[in-house]
């Protein structure tokens, strides 16, 4: 008797009050793939209500389209800004807010956490994370917005930390990731 493969969709947003990226993974047994990724211009608008409520109705729309089943998301980081924390705060909840609205369960990490998971670094720049996606999902980078990679990482940071066992592997260099991951490497 065949058992039918275990399949999810994970969607991925990183939110920012000009530019919001997604990325949509979708998981066959093991092994993702990207199903889509872009991102939610928000420079033609002034108000930043309007690019709240933007955000929502475009996050919604893209739940409805792709019925993911899971949700991932970059926290906001405090900077030296803290007008700037506070308005990718309150993308970050209009983004939750769409989600919740159709019962996705929601799961948050910091920016850290998801460069370490993609690169094995936390520090990596936005450009590291994008080449490494490239890499492990086999797609090429066309001018895609680093934003919208950055939604992507999310998703996939979301898959390999819900895929981790319970006594989960530590790394003490890039040359021991590299050793204990040689299936992330091409």
């Amino acid at each position: 008797m065949k058992t039918k493969t275990k399949e999810k969709i994970i969607l991925g947003i990183d939110p920012g009050s000009n530019k919001t990226g997604y990325g949509i993974i979708k998981v066959i047994g093991s092994k993702p793939q990207m199903m889509a990724i872009g991102v939610i211009d928000l420079s033609k608008f002034d108000d930043h209500y309007l690019k709240l409520k933007h955000i929502f109705d475009r996050v919604t729309g893209i739940i409805d389209e792709y019925k993911p089943d899971e949700l991932a998301i970059e926290a906001p980081f405090y900077g030296k800004n803290v007008q700037s924390m506070l308005k990718l705060g309150r993308a970050q909840g209009a983004a939750i807010s769409a989600a919740l609205s159709r019962s996705l369960p929601i799961f948050e990490y910091a920016p850290r956490k998801i460069k370490m998971s993609i690169t094995g670094q936390g520090a990596a720049s936005k450009e590291q994370v994008a080449a490494m996606l490239e890499n492990m999902l086999n797609f090429q980078d066309q001018g895609i917005i680093l934003d919208a990679t950055d939604g992507l990482a999310a998703a996939l940071c979301h898959f390999f930390q819900s895929n981790k066992p319970s006594g989960h592997k530590t790394y003490n260099s890039w040359k021991d990731f590299m050793n204990k991951n040689p299936q992330r490497i091409k």
